[in-house]
This record gives structure tokens, sequence and C-alpha cells, in this order.
């Protein structure tokens, strides 16, 4: 009786071995017939009250066998199928056809403008400056020149932190030349670009985020006239060279003297009339003489010292660049909008 069991089992285990299931449909009758719920071999286990003791653990690792062979053979036919489909999809390419379109990115225009400005100014030797858009009030306000109760607070809506009148996001780059003067010695020649944060009602030409690039240039003896040199150096790089500058007096805490720059834009057609209120010349940043005092603010000994420092929104350089009208354009991400600028850089 036992050996008949045996003799039952090999020839199921040879049986199995010997099926070589190809099709579809024959890899999934080979699953149902040996690997599913009501399989040939499951009943077998039960057979093994009928072998003797000596021989429970021969007939144990033989029926393991027979599982083992199957689901081996199961497995070969799937891989087989899924070679073969690989097969049929590789040879049904046509290597002639066209590949497939990419959509590539392109430089965002603030981008553009910023690594434009900053690469005019490294190669007049201004060192890029970055640091935390979350600022202090000292070095926010007081090193540069304005103090709590000054009125030129009011110039500015500052966004602070929740329960804090000591921390805000910093309204204009000029933090970053507070802190590179207390730690640096001059001679400093810096830009600083970066985010900045105002409460500001959004429209067509403001918005309550915004970017700057400022400068600062500290050493003996600088004067107006090496800012005046710089600045007009920048404009005719970033506008042409024939591009012609005016400055004009104005107020800032930690200049003095301070000055706006404009450049002349023309009036060649009704934009620019508009963009120029009739006018013809646009002003694209605000400049000045280091205030003495700032310089002692920050440590620096202002009677052997001087310098001067600029600031420009990276906004207002991009809009009048490309004929942008909107500022709310480029913080929208309009992929539409955005594609108009792949060739631009």
């Amino acid at each position: 009786m036992a050996q008949e069991i045996f003799d039952k089992v090999n020839a199921l285990i040879a049986e199995i071995k010997a099926a070589e299931p190809k099709t579809k449909e024959e890899v999934e009758q080979f699953r149902i017939k040996y690997l599913g719920s009501k399989n040939v071999i499951k009943p077998i286990f039960g057979e093994i009250k009928n072998i003797p003791n000596e021989r429970k653990k021969e007939f144990g690792q033989l029926v393991n066998e027979a599982k083992q062979s199957a689901e081996a053979a199961f497995q070969q036919g799937v891989d087989a199928l899924e070679n073969a489909q690989a097969d049929e999809t590789l040879a049904n390419i046509d290597l002639s056809a066209p590949a497939e379109p990419m959509n590539l990115g392109s430089h965002h225009p603030i981008s553009v403008t910023m690594n434009k400005i900053i690469d005019i100014f490294e190669r007049i030797g201004f060192m890029v400056e970055e640091e935390r858009e979350i600022e202090d009030d000292w070095h926010n306000f007081t090193a540069m020149n304005t103090p709590e109760d000054h009125p030129a607070r009011d110039m500015q809506d500052t966004y602070y932190l929740k329960d804090s009148t000591e921390n805000l996001l910093r309204t204009h780059t000029s933090s970053v030349q507070a802190r590179c003067m207390t730690r640096q010695e001059p001679p400093i020649r810096i830009i600083a670009p970066g985010r900045v944060y105002r409460n500001e009602t959004i429209s067509a030409r403001s918005h309550c985020q915004f970017h700057q690039v400022e400068g600062l240039y500290i050493g003996e003896g600088v004067s107006f006239a090496d800012m005046k040199q710089t600045l007009l150096y920048f404009a005719q790089e970033m506008y042409g060279a024939d591009t012609k500058i005016r400055l004009r007096p104005s107020y800032f805490p930690f200049t003095e003297p301070s000055a706006e720059m404009d450049v002349y834009w023309g009036l060649k057609d009704e934009v620019d009339h508009r963009i120029t209120k009739g006018t013809g010349w646009l002003e694209i940043l605000g400049c000045g003489m280091v205030d003495p005092q700032v310089l002692e603010n920050c440590g620096i000994d202002s009677s052997k010292y001087s310098g001067f420092a600029f600031g420009m929104g990276i906004e207002r350089q991009a809009m009048l660049k490309y004929r942008i009208s909107d500022i709310r354009l480029l913080f929208e991400n309009d992929v539409r909008f955005l594609k108009q600028f792949k060739s631009a850089f």
C-alpha cells in the first residue's frame, strides 16, 4: 500500500516535469491543476496516515518536491510569456519614427534678470552675499539708521512674526549689508540679491513679495563720483552702450546724500509714453553715500572710511526688459507665460 502511494507521487512529479505550458491558456490550466485551491497535490498530503512511521519523513520530502516542481514549472511558463511579449513589443517598434517631444523648462524672468545683474557687478569686483529672510529689528531697521521712533519706518509696512515685535520678514536686503559690515573689515564690495516682503496691496504694479539687489562699497576715499561711474557702467551693460542716466536728489534714512537714478528709456511708442509718463526717463534704483552713523552703528570708523550703497527691484528690471505689463504674472507660475522665456538665458 505504502509503495503504491510513493509510486503515485513519483509519477506525478514526472508528469509535472514533462509539462511545458507555453501559451497563456496552457499556463493558466497548469496553475489550476497543480497550484489552484483544488489542485491534485493537496489530497496526497492526506495519505500520510497510510505511510509507516519510518518512511513518513521520506514521504513528506517527496510531496514537497512535487509542489516545488509545480511552482518552478509555472514560474518558468510565466517568464517565457513575459519574454515573448517583450520581444514582440520590441519587434513592433519603428526605430525610424520621430521621438516623442520633451517639454523643456525655462529660466524664470526674475532669475534671468537677477543673474544678469549679478554678472555685471561681479565683473567689477563685487562679491555676492546672501543672508536670512527672517531678520531681527536691529539689522533690518536700527543699524540702517531707522530707530524705533523714526518716521522712516512708516515708509514700509512690515510683516512681524506672530507674537513678536523683534523678528520680522526683512523689508529690504539692506539687512545683509548690516550683517556684512558688522563682521567684516573694509574694504567691502558686495551685492545682496534676495527676496523681501512688505505688507502692500497686490496690484499690477506692486506685490507683497518681490526681489531686490542691493550693493555696498566701503573703503578709503570712496566718493559720489565713484558711485555714479559704477551705476553708469551697470546701466550701459544692462540696457545698451548708449544708455543715459541722471541722478535726482532723494531721501533714504541710511544714505546722505541720497539720490534716485533714472535711465533714458525714450518715447518711441505708446508703451514708452505710458511707462515713462511722457518724460522718456524712468527710475530704476535708489542710491547714495552711506550715512556715517550707519558705519558707526556697524563698528566702522567713519572718519577713515566712506562708501556708497544702491538698491533696485528685480521685478522692475524684468518688467522693463521684457515689456511685462503686470507684476502678478511673475508669481502665478502660468506655463503659457513662462514658455516665452525659453531663449532668454
